[in-house]
């Protein structure tokens, strides 16, 4: 793929961003790519957990919009490409969100525009010291509503503190950005890659069953319309992790007083 790199290892997909001459910046080609995998992971009962990361200097510089209209060329006329080229770039957030596997953002430098809503799509985010969160929106004559920001902002700082962010366009650093809860775990420069991948390594010795149905419940529970909804949503859940293999399993390495060995690793 020319606009994604990916790696495989055991039950761990790390996939890689890869226009490090643009700051890794999306243009059409690399959207799509995004998104084939993305629709391949949501059938894929062999990978438990997911990586994206940024080749090069940054994570993400956002829309390409110096290297044409992002929907590509076509006999379509200018607003019908960008939008489609926005909604498609949009469709990369919500299947990061879909997807079965939990997903960990490896970043390090700019981390901007269309890149902010993917990382913070993302279930948990590993940064490096050079990592710097860009909301540009409102300084370029655009609105802060960009590929699910104006969704994912507010769920994870609170509507206030999203409102001075978006109205303000403004940057925050690694250590701000931590203040905030965007961030898992910050490593040493240029061990974003490393930290997450060994993240994705704990994770990969929880229960699949485990991990698949929390973050459905998780991702539930952010439209759920009440407290009685999701309480029936976890019992279904937890009622047939009783019938799996995992439970066995884990029950069994408990009372034994050992690691448990899940299936499917």
């Amino acid at each position: 793929m020319a606009g994604i790199k990916i790696d495989r290892r055991d039950g761990v997909l790390t996939v890689t961003l890869s226009r490090p001459e643009r700051l890794n910046a999306v243009d059409g080609a690399l959207t799509e790519e995004m998104l084939d995998v993305l629709n391949e992971l949501a059938r894929d009962a062999s990978t438990h957990v997911v990586v994206l990361t940024g080749e090069g200097r940054g994570f993400c510089s956002g829309m390409d919009i110096q290297g044409g209209d992002p929907g590509g060329e076509s006999a379509e006329g200018r607003v019908q490409r960008l939008y489609r080229g926005i909604a498609r770039g949009a469709e990369v957030t919500a299947r990061l969100r879909e997807i079965p596997q939990p997903v960990i953002a490896a970043l390090h430098g700019p981390v901007a525009g269309m890149g902010v809503s993917w990382a913070l799509a993302c279930d948990l985010r590993v940064a490096d010291p050079t990592t710097r969160f860009v909301v540009p929106f409102t300084n370029l004559g655009l609105s802060a509503g960009d590929c699910g920001l104006s969704w994912l902002l507010p769920r994870l700082v609170g509507p206030a503190k999203a409102a001075e962010l978006s109205y303000r366009a403004q940057r925050l650093d690694v250590t701000r950005a931590d203040a905030l809860g965007l961030i898992t775990e910050i490593t040493a420069e240029g061990a974003d890659l490393a930290g997450a991948q060994a993240l994705a390594d704990e994770l990969l010795a929880k229960s699949p069953y485990g991990l698949r149905r929390t973050k459905e419940l998780l991702n539930a529970s952010l439209d759920a319309p009440g407290l009685r909804r999701q309480l029936m949503a976890e019992t279904a859940v937890q009622t047939l992790a009783f019938f799996s293999e995992d439970l066995a399993e884990g029950m069994t390495a408990t009372l034994q007083k050992r690691t448990p060995e899940f299936k499917n690793r």
